[in-house]
């Protein structure tokens, strides 16, 4: 059975982005790192089981929003720590997106949030969006009290 893996291009920062990704995400370890020389050419890692290959292939390409890694967190506690730690060096955005010091995104959301969005009620769904899109981390309690309230 094929698997699929998340191939990130980084200019020269692999290892860099590695050693950072696992200081974050305590289930996570290295797999491999390639060289050529003393030059990092790739790394490959794990992160809560999921693997990530990294490449130094120079500045020819960016990272941008179309791809990002979605975090999902039980508890405030969660996103306050990932977004504390993937926001350092790097830069807040809007609904829980975020861009790492790499360039990387990241969406770091509550898993109560698909249930608050899916309400059958369309009053409460909509509120929850609307208090979702006037935050860049996402509180839990603050999303729960809109959905409650509508």
């Amino acid at each position: 059975m094929p698997t699929i893996t998340p191939f990130l291009w980084f200019e020269n920062q692999a290892e860099q982005a590695m050693q950072h990704y696992l200081s974050i995400f305590k289930q996570g370890k290295t797999i491999n790192v390639s060289r050529n020389g003393s030059h990092v050419v790739s790394v490959t890692f794990e992160l809560d089981g999921q693997r990530f290959i990294g490449l130094n292939a120079g500045p020819h390409d960016k990272f941008n929003e179309a791809i990002s890694f979605f975090v999902n967190c039980e508890t405030q506690d969660d996103i306050d720590y990932y977004w504390e730690k993937l926001t350092a060096g790097g830069s807040e955005s809007r609904c829980g997106w975020l861009k790492d010091k790499f360039g990387v995104s990241w969406q770091v959301v509550p898993a109560a949030l698909g249930r608050l969005m899916g309400d059958p009620n369309p009053a409460k769904a909509r509120a929850t969006v609307d208090a979702m899109m006037t935050m860049k981390k996402l509180v839990i309690a603050d999303l729960q009290k809109a959905h409650d309230e509508a």
